[in-house]
């Protein structure tokens, strides 16, 4: 086989193989295809699309590019979520302790964040002492231990995903659904699920802006894992507000903590409630979403599911005592955005909030962007809450002066006051299995 005639096969809309697919990545994997070959293949793949059978043998072919993990020692049924990414989506850290509370282990790998939504592991960074890598032994034995583990991908989980999505990200290939779906599910697959989660999000602060952009995405996803034998359920999710009221990383950690106490935002909790039932319902562990619900809740109530959290901080070297006390670093400028009027808030822009977050110091806008973990944004009055004149909508934290200004004049523009309370969308808008 030869690259150029798979490229040109693909240019001209017609179906590639399992062989040639599989000879795409193993070749560029190991070296033999070079970046601008790769690059013609997915703005052909980006126009041309593929078919589900295609995007199934590139899911596979990418899983089993590099290691994978067997996740048999632990017993039981295992389930991982995903979520495509929001501003203010610290979802993981709340669900991990509430499922392994209910009884379903909870073995999950995550990434940093780019951009304007936030990443797991830069979360769970801003906690001192907190080692978010661990040799596989350490994970399996820990999950085994109390039910609840979350690290860092391993160097050689799909590498090439690694590969292909730096390319696609400067190519403008990383909105092919195709190439999106594969990425994510690959992940999964090599991770060890038998039982997959997603939560699919759409708005402005999502990487899909529209519903029916989601939908697609979402449907590709669930049939590209029940093609390859994995339940794999996904709730689509809005993302035009960010999700509860902290956006930065050690904020969302002092918010999950919060919440596991019975003193989350209703939007968060609602969210992480969804994503849950339906780990617990994949799991075997409950009959339905209901039960599922019911059982998350009854973990807060009881504070089995704080418990839970403090164990699993403790276990990977976290200081648990620093998140009890709320000692974790913030920035030293804690700076108000006061109403100039009394009135509803009106709805914030995600995305333009996410910007806010990065520019003060909280995101990266490359992979290797060093971050600064106490910055970030406090949605002090949520969108439709009634805000009295000289309150604070907003508080910006910040350690640097000069971004400190340039996020208040992002600020200024970004909130704003009526005398109608606004119409709020659902959160959830559907799940699809």
């Amino acid at each position: 086989m030869r690259m150029t005639d798979l490229i040109v096969k693909k240019r001209d809309g017609e179906s590639l193989s399992k062989k040639e697919i599989q000879f795409i990545i193993k070749g560029y994997v190991q070296g033999d295809i070079p970046d601008y070959q790769m690059s013609a293949w997915a703005m052909a793949v980006y126009f041309r699309g593929m078919s589900l059978e295609e995007t199934a043998e590139l899911t596979l072919a990418m899983a089993n590019s590099g290691d994978q993990l067997d996740l048999s020692a632990i017993g039981g049924r295992f389930v991982d979520k995903h979520s495509t990414g929001g501003v203010g989506d610290k979802a993981t850290l709340l669900i991990g302790p509430m499922v392994a509370a209910c009884g379903v282990p909870v073995a999950k790998m995550s990434g940093r964040g780019l951009g304007h939504t936030g990443g797991t592991i830069d979360k769970l960074s801003s906690i001192p002492g907190f080692r978010v890598e661990l040799t596989q032994e350490e994970f399996l034995t820990q999950v085994k231990k109390i039910g609840l583990s979350v690290i860092a991908q391993t160097g050689n989980l799909v590498p090439a995903d690694k590969k292909l999505y730096a390319l696609r990200d400067v190519t403008g290939t990383v909105s092919s659904i195709p190439l999106i779906a594969s990425s994510v599910m690959s992940k999964k697959i090599a991770a060890g699920a038998q039982g997959i989660v997603l939560d699919v999000k759409y708005g402005s602060g999502a990487f899909m802006k529209t519903v029916e952009d989601a939908r697609i995405l979402a449907r590709t996803m669930v049939d590209i894992g029940k093609a390859l034998g994995r339940q794999t359920i996904a709730v689509l999710s809005n993302m035009n507000q960010p999700l509860g009221r902290a956006v930065g990383n050690s904020l969302e950690v002092l918010e999950v903590a919060d919440a596991l106490q019975g003193k989350g935002p209703d939007d968060l909790m609602k969210v992480c409630l969804e994503l849950g039932a339906w780990m617990l319902v994949a799991g075997d562990s409950v009959p339905n979403v209901g039960a599922g619900k019911k059982c998350l809740l009854h973990s807060i109530e009881s504070g089995a599911a704080w418990n839970k959290f403090l164990a699993f901080l403790t276990e990977q070297g976290g200081d648990a005592q620093a998140v009890m006390d709320r000692r974790l670093k913030l920035a030293p400028w804690n700076l108000p955005i006061l109403a100039h009027q009394s009135g509803y808030v009106r709805p914030f822009d995600a995305q333009k909030v996410g910007v806010l977050a990065m520019t003060l110091g909280a995101g990266r806008t490359t992979k290797d962007s060093p971050i600064d973990l106490g910055t970030g944004v406090l949605l002090v009055k949520k969108a439709g809450e009634w805000v009295e004149a000289g309150e604070p909508l907003l508080q910006l934290y910040g350690s640097d002066k000069e971004k400190l200004a340039e996020g208040l004049l992002l600020a200024k523009d970004l909130v704003s006051v009526g005398n109608e309370a606004p119409e709020l969308p659902s959160l959830i808008e559907e799940v699809i299995q």
